[in-house]
Parts: C-alpha cells; sequence; structure tokens
C-alpha cells in the first residue's frame, strides 16, 4: 500500500468511529428516555383513584359511611394525595365508601355547592344515614386521614374534624358557556 492509500484510510476511520460513536449514544438516550417514561407512568394517577372509586348514587344507597373528595386532574395537591388515597381505598372499601368528585365536571356543581367547596381537595365524611360527620380541605397526611376514616367506620367523633391544610387550590365557579354564534352580527339594542 502506499502512503496515499494509507492517509485516505485513516480520515474513513475516524468517520467510521464517529458515527458508531454517535449511534452509541443515541441509543443510549433513547433507552434512557424510554425508562424514565416508563418510570413516570407507573405513579399513581388521579384517574386511577377516580377509577377505583365507588358512584355517588351506589354509595348513597348503601348503608356505609362514605367519604367524598372533591379534586381536579390539574390540582397537585390532589395528585400528591393519590396514591395515599387508593391505599386507604383498597384497605376500608369493605366498610366505607369512597366517591371521587371531579369539580371541573359540571354535572357534579349541585354537590361542590352543597357541601360549600371552595379549595380542594375536599374531603367530606358522612355518616350511614348520610349526613355530614366532619371535612377536610387540602393535602392531608394519611395517618390523619386514616384516623378519620376509622372513626367514621366505628361510628365515633371524628379526631381530625373541620381542618384545612396550607396546601388547597381555590375551585372558582365555573363560567357559563358563550353561546354567541361567530356569524351572529346582530348588534345587541341597550
Amino acid at each position: 500500500m502506499n502512503s496515499a492509500n494509507q492517509e485516505s484510510l485513516i480520515p474513513n476511520n475516524a468517520k467510521r468511529i464517529r458515527n458508531l460513536l454517535v449511534a452509541i449514544a443515541a441509543i443510549v438516550l433513547t433507552a434512557a428516555l424510554f425508562l424514565g417514561l416508563q418510570n413516570q407512568r407507573s405513579t399513581i394517577s388521579l384517574s386511577a383513584v377516580a377509577a377505583a372509586a365507588i358512584p355517588i348514587d351506589e354509595a348513597i344507597a348503601n348503608d356505609k359511611p362514605t367519604v367524598i373528595e372533591f379534586y381536579a386532574d390539574w390540582c397537585s395537591s390532589c395528585q400528591s394525595m393519590a396514591a395515599d388515597n387508593l391505599s386507604l381505598e383498597q384497605e376500608y372499601s369493605d366498610r366505607l365508601n369512597f366517591v371521587m368528585l371531579n369539580v371541573d365536571n359540571t354535572k357534579w356543581l349541585p354537590e361542590v355547592t352543597k357541601y360549600r367547596v371552595d379549595g380542594i381537595p375536599r374531603f367530606i365524611f358522612l355518616d350511614r344515614a348520610n349526613q355530614t360527620i366532619g371535612d377536610t380541605t387540602g393535602a392531608i397526611p394519611r395517618e390523619i386521614m386514616a384516623e378519620n376514616i376509622a372513626a367514621a367506620i366505628a361510628e365515633l367523633p371524628l379526631p381530625h374534624n373541620s381542618i384545612s391544610s396550607d396546601r388547597t387550590s381555590p375551585v372558582s365557579e365555573p363560567q357559563a358557556a358563550d353561546v354567541s354564534q361567530p356569524r351572529d352580527h346582530a348588534k345587541k339594542v341597550s
């Protein structure tokens, strides 16, 4: 081989090595991204907790005490409590109803109004006769929720009644839908 051929091989080998390194880096980054996304999906979501909850009509009709949670998907405090609330549902669902009502769904506006929900997460505790026996608002530690649940099941006064955490999200009343038509150019007469 002459020296001209050897010089042309060196840049080609360097290019191949560089391309191989770029390909390996891309594979490693893709794997890391995939595993990272899988890890995020494994956390408990509010929709999983809501799916495990009992419908309010069914809860009101049976002879168990009930906890109603008012929440919203955008509420970070609600999301932070999701795993604890799901574990409490699984632990006590044979003795207590767990109901989840999304405040962003106008279907639940009568309940939001009835229970004066002005911050979320908001928990309303009902006895077997569906009478309000207590409430809590905000991100409440699992231990406090468990003590309130145990008291409701035992038909005792709630040990942590009417407490509010500093971690709440304000709820505003749903705005009326704009019913004007885009081609409605008629001037309003005052």
